[in-house]
């Protein structure tokens, strides 16, 4: 059983930054595929981006390449997705979820879900 907790959320104009969070429990967070998805309000949740459990691979959706980095540190459990560049269309709840394969943008396989963090930005 893993628990994921997300931070980091709030509310940033346009053009600024955030940093998201996401900090799990339990020993063995570094065999996990760690997925961020979004969900912008009468949308279906959304693939933002992907790490494996190492960290060397990653996948990023189109809409937030070169704007978005996934992360982790397996030392403190924590998945980051650092987010610069923020446009109005970025406003959505931002999920962190746990697989333990490689999905890639499916959400289909993702065992574990955080309950979300909120990020709005204004115009």
């Amino acid at each position: 059983q893993v628990q994921l907790e997300e931070s980091g959320g709030g509310l940033v104009q346009a053009g600024g930054s955030l940093r998201l969070s996401c900090t799990a429990s339990g020993r063995t967070f570094s065999s996990y595929t760690m997925g961020w998805f979004r969900q912008a309000p009468g949308s279906e949740r959304e693939f933002v981006a992907v790490i494996s459990g190492s960290g060397v691979r990653t996948l990023h959706a189109d809409t937030v390449k070169g704007r978005f980095t996934i992360s982790r540190d397996n030392a403190k459990n924590t998945v980051y997705l650092q987010m610069n560049s923020l446009k109005p269309e970025d406003t959505a709840v931002y999920y962190c979820a746990a697989a333990q394969s490689w999905y890639g943008r499916s959400r289909s396989g993702y065992d574990y879900w955080g309950q979300g963090t909120q990020v709005t930005v204004s115009s």
